[in-house]
C-alpha cells in the first residue's frame, strides 16, 4: 500500500490518555495520535483546508475500545460537517479518508494491496468474481499492465464519488484502479495481439483519469462472468398475445441484467375494441402495461434496485386519457401502474394543432388497420399526415371507435401530469425519424428509458440495443478531444463484440446496426472553467461540432479496418449525408470548420462507417458524482447543497466552485428557454438524442425580477415545451418543479441507466 508521509506536527488540544484502539484485524494497541495526525495531514494535503480543525474535532469523540474504523468514520463525519460553500474542499478530504479505509480493509481481507495485479486477478478469478476472459492475458502481460496503475488517482474523488464508486461498482475485495484496469484489458481483448496491450493502456489511462466514463452496465458487469453491457433497449409489441408475452419476457431478461427498457404499445388495440369478433371486449393497453409494471418490480436487477421500464404510446391512441391517469390515486386500482415511466410519442401534426388550438382525434389502431388497412404506428412525417387525414374523413363512417378532443386541452392534461409526477416523457416522433440514418430499413417507434438512445425496432425481430460511455468535459483539454473521442468510439465498438445480449432480437440489432452512444457530462464545469455561461452559444456550438466530427471520423476509420455496419448500404450515411441525416451542404452553412465535413462525407461513402448511431447524451446523474463533475450537459441544480443519503446528508458541489463560483448557472432559477436553446444547439451535432430535463421554479419573482408577485403560469410552461419542439429537440425527459425554497433534487434521476 502507499506509504503516508509524516508531516510536521502541529499544536493540538490535549489528547485523551489510556485509550486502547481495536485494529481491523481484531488486535488492540495504544492510541497513537501521531498516526492519526499523519493520516489527517495526508488527507488534507494540497487542499485549501486547515487540518488542525479536523483533528481537533476528532479528539472529543475518542474513547477506550474505539476501533480504527470508528476513528476513520469520525474523521469523515467531521470533514463533512465542515464542508460549506466557503470551504467546499472538505468533501475531498472526506473522500480520501473513505478511500483510505477501503485500502486498509482490502489489505486486511485479502492480504495484499496494489503491489501485485496478477495476484489480484488470480484471486478474483478463483472467487468466480472475474470472467475467465481476463486470462487471455499471460501473467507477464498482466504484470506489465499492473505497472500502469497509479494509486494517486484514487485520491481525486470527493466523498459522494468515493462512496458511490465503492458501493455500486466495485466487487468484493477489489480496489478502484484494479476495476478500471481489468475493464480496460477486457475491452481490448479482441484487438490484434500485437496491439492489445498498447490499446488497453490508452483505455485504462482515459478511464482512470476520469476523461471517459463507462456506463453503469459496462463498469458493473464487464468483469463478471456473462455480464450484459448494454445500457439501453427498446422493444415494441404487436397486437397479439404471442408478441405481448414475448416482449414481457424480454423486458424481464433486460431488467435481470441491469438495463433500462422502452416498450412501445401503440399497435395494441384500445379499450372497447374487438376481440375474436366481439365488440367492446378489449381491455386496452393498460392491463398489459400493468404486467410490465409488475415485471419491473419482480425482476429487480439481482436485488440491487427495481427494474426500470418506460412505456410509450402514440398520442393518437384512444387510450391516451387513461394512460395519463395510470399513476393517479383515484380510480380503479386494478388499472394503475405506479412503477413504470410513461412516454408519449408525438408527431408534428399534433404539435401544430396544439399551437392552433385545433381538434384532434383519438382512434383505435386495430379498427384503423382492419377498416382502412393502415398500420398507423409505423408511420411518421408526411405519410402519417396523409393517413391521419384519411382516418379523420372516415370518423363516424368506417371508423366507429374514436374520440374528438381539443389538442391544446389534451396537451394541458399532459402538462398537468408532468408538473405533478414529472412525466410523461415526450418523444417527438417526426424529428427523431427525420434524423434516422436507417430509414431504408424501418422506423423508430419511440425513445429509451432516458430519452437519449433510439433506432429502428421491429417487433420480435429487432430490439434496439445501445452501449454508452460519456466524455468528462471537466477533465478534457481542447487538444485532447480528437484522441479521447477516438478511444470512446473504439471502446464502444469493442463492447458490442464482447457483450452477452439478453435476448435474440437484441443480438440481431447489434449485428445489423452496431449502435453506440458517446455522450458528454460536465458541460457546466467546462463553461465555468472558461468563464462562460449557457448563453455562450457560439462556444457550445463549436465544442459539440468538434465532438460530433471526431466521433464520426473515428467510426469511419474503424470501418476501414473492420468493415461498415451491416445495414450501411442504402443508408443516409451511404448517400453522403452526415450527423442527423443532414446533407453536406448543411455543414457548409452551419459548421465553423467547414471543409473537413466535405472530406468526411466522401470518406464515409468510400470506406463506410462502423456504427449507424454514434453519439447520445445520457443523464449521467449518479455516474457524474463518481466522475467528479456536473451531470450531463445541463446546468447544476445548485452551486452547493446537501443531498439526503441513507447515512445522512452529503455535500454536493461542482468541481470548480471555488475558482469559478460566479460562472455556474443554477438550474433552479434559470429560465428554461436558455437551457432549450443550448440543448438544441448541441442536438445539431448529436446523431441520436439528449436526456433533457426541464426544471421549473414555481416560486414568485424567480423569472420576473421586475414583477416580484408574479410566478410561472401554465402558459409559460406551454410556450417552453412548444419551443423545445420548434427548436429541434428530440425529446423531453423529466419535468422537475421547485415549489419551495428547501427543495432538494434526488441523485437517482435515471435509476436504471445510471449512465
Amino acid at each position: 500500500m502507499q506509504q503516508i508521509q509524516t508531516l510536521p506536527t502541529v499544536s493540538l488540544p490535549k489528547t485523551p490518555k489510556n485509550i486502547q484502539v481495536v485494529r481491523r484485524d481484531g488486535s488492540t494497541t495504544d492510541l497513537n495520535i501521531t498516526k492519526i495526525r499523519s493520516v489527517v495531514q495526508w488527507a488534507c494535503a494540497e487542499k485549501d483546508v486547515n487540518p488542525i480543525t479536523l483533528e481537533a474535532g476528532l479528539t472529543t469523540r475518542l474513547k477506550n475500545g474505539v476501533t480504527t474504523r470508528e476513528i476513520q468514520d469520525n474523521l469523515i463525519d467531521c470533514a463533512l460537517s465542515m464542508c460549506s460553500p466557503q470551504e467546499p474542499e472538505w468533501r475531498y478530504v472526506a473522500g480520501r479518508l473513505h478511500i483510505w479505509s477501503l485500502w486498509k480493509d482490502t489489505l486486511v481481507s485479502r492480504g495484499f494491496g496494489y503491489d501485485n495485479y496478477p495476484q489480484s486477478v488470480a484471486f478474483q478469478v478463483a472467487a468466480e468474481r472475474y470472467d475467465k476472459a481476463i486470462l487471455k492475458y499471460s501473467p507477464e502481460e498482466l504484470a506489465v499492465a499492473g505497472s500502469w496503475i497509479n494509486q494517486d488517482w484514487d485520491l481525486d474523488y470527493d466523498y459522494a464519488g468515493a462512496v458511490l464508486l465503492t458501493k455500486r461498482y466495485l466487487l468484493t475485495d477489489e480496489l478502484p484502479q484494479e476495476a478500471y484496469l481489468t475493464c480496460a484489458l477486457l475491452l481490448a481483448q479482441l484487438e490484434k495481439p500485437e496491439n492489445r496491450l498498447a490499446v488497453a493502456k490508452q483505455f485504462y489511462t482515459a478511464i482512470a483519469e476520469r476523461k471517459i466514463s463507462l456506463a453503469t452496465p459496462i463498469l458493473a458487469n464487464l468483469r463478471i462472468p456473462n455480464g450484459s453491457l448494454s445500457s439501453c433497449f427498446i422493444v415494441a409489441m404487436d397486437d397479439n398475445l404471442e408478441s405481448i408475452f414475448s416482449e414481457i419476457t424480454n423486458t424481464a431478461r433486460i431488467s435481470k441484467n441491469g438495463g433500462g427498457v422502452g416498450v412501445n404499445v401503440s399497435r395494441i388495440r384500445a379499450t372497447g375494441s374487438w376481440v375474436m369478433g366481439k365488440d367492446k371486449a378489449s381491455g386496452g393497453i393498460v392491463p398489459w402495461i400493468k404486467l410490465l409494471n409488475d415485471t419491473a418490480i419482480a425482476v429487480n436487477q439481482g436485488g440491487r434496485r427495481a427494474g426500470a421500464v418506460t412505456v410509450g404510446v402514440d398520442v393518437w391512441h384512444l387510450d391516451v386519457p387513461e394512460f395519463l391517469e395510470m399513476q393517479t390515486e383515484n380510480g380503479d386500482q386494478r388499472r394503475k401502474a405506479y412503477d413504470v415511466f410513461p412516454q408519449l410519442v408525438i408527431p408534428d401534426e399534433f404539435m401544430r394543432r396544439v399551437e392552433a388550438k385545433a381538434e384532434w382525434a383519438l382512434v383505435d389502431p386495430y379498427e384503423v388497420k382492419a377498416q382502412l388497412g393502415i398500420e398507423l404506428a409505423s408511420l411518421w412525417g408526411e405519410d402519417f399526415e396523409r393517413a391521419y387525414a384519411r382516418i379523420e374523413a372516415e370518423l363516424g363512417k368506417k371508423i366507429k371507435l374514436y374520440k374528438k378532443i381539443n389538442a391544446r386541452e389534451l396537451f394541458k392534461e399532459i402538462m398537468r401530469s408532468q408538473v405533478e409526477t414529472g412525466m410523461p416523457y415526450l418523444a417527438f416522433k417526426d424529428t427523431i425519424n427525420r434524423a434516422n440514418p436507417n430509414k431504408h430499413e424501418g422506423y423508430i417507434p419511440g425513445v429509451n428509458l432516458c430519452c437519449e438512445s433510439f433506432s429502428n425496432v421491429k417487433p420480435g425481430v429487432e430490439g434496439h440495443s445501445c452501449n454508452l460511455v460519456s466524455l468528462n468535459l471537466a477533465n478534457i483539454a481542447e487538444t485532447e478531444i480528437a484522441h479521447i473521442c477516438q478511444l470512446a468510439v473504439r471502446i464502444l465498438d469493442n463492447t458490442i463484440d464482447i457483450t452477452s445480449p439478453p435476448f435474440e432480437a437484441s443480438k440481431a440489432h447489434n449485428d445489423k446496426y452496431r449502435t453506440i452512444g458517446v455522450g458528454a457530462m460536465g458541460l457546466a464545469d467546462w463553461l465555468a472553467k472558461r468563464s462562460l455561461t449557457y448563453k455562450s452559444i457560439s462556444e457550445i456550438d463549436f465544442l459539440f461540432e468538434e465532438i460530433g466530427y471526431w466521433c464520426t471520423k473515428a467510426s469511419m476509420e474503424l470501418s476501414k479496418d473492420r468493415g461498415a455496419y451491416a445495414a450501411f448500404r442504402g443508408s443516409e450515411w451511404n448517400q453522403g449525408k452526415l450527423i442527423g441525416a443532414k446533407p453536406v451542404e448543411w455543414f457548409l452553412e452551419h459548421a465553423q470548420d467547414q471543409e473537413r465535413w466535405v472530406k468526411l462525407s466522401q470518406d464515409i461513402q468510400q470506406y463506410g462507417i462502423r456504427n449507424s448511431h454514434i453519439t447520445a447524451i445520457a443523464p449521467n446523474t449518479s455516474s457524474s458524482l463518481v466522475q467528479g463533475c456536473s451531470a450531463s450537459i445541463l446546468p447544476v441544480y445548485s452551486k452547493f447543497f446537501y443531498d439526503k443519503w441513507a447515512k445522512g446528508t452529503v455535500p454536493i458541489a461542482p468541481p470548480f466552485i471555488k475558482d469559478a463560483f460566479w460562472f455556474y448557472h443554477e438550474n433552479k432559477t434559470l429560465d428554461q428557454k436558455i437551457v432549450i436553446k443550448a440543448v438544441a444547439t448541441i442536438q445539431k451535432w448529436i446523431d441520436t438524442g439528449i436526456s433533457m430535463e426541464l426544471l421549473f421554479n414555481l416560486n414568485q419573482g424567480v423569472y420576473f425580477p421586475d414583477e416580484p408577485e408574479r410566478s410561472l403560469k401554465a402558459k409559460d410552461i406551454l410556450d417552453t415545451l412548444l419551443m423545445a419542439w420548434q427548436e429541434g429537440c428530440k425529446a423531453v425527459y423529466y419535468i422537475r418543479t421547485v415549489q419551495k425554497d428547501d427543495f432538494k433534487e434526488s441523485i437517482d434521476g435515471c435509476a436504471a441507466c445510471a449512465n
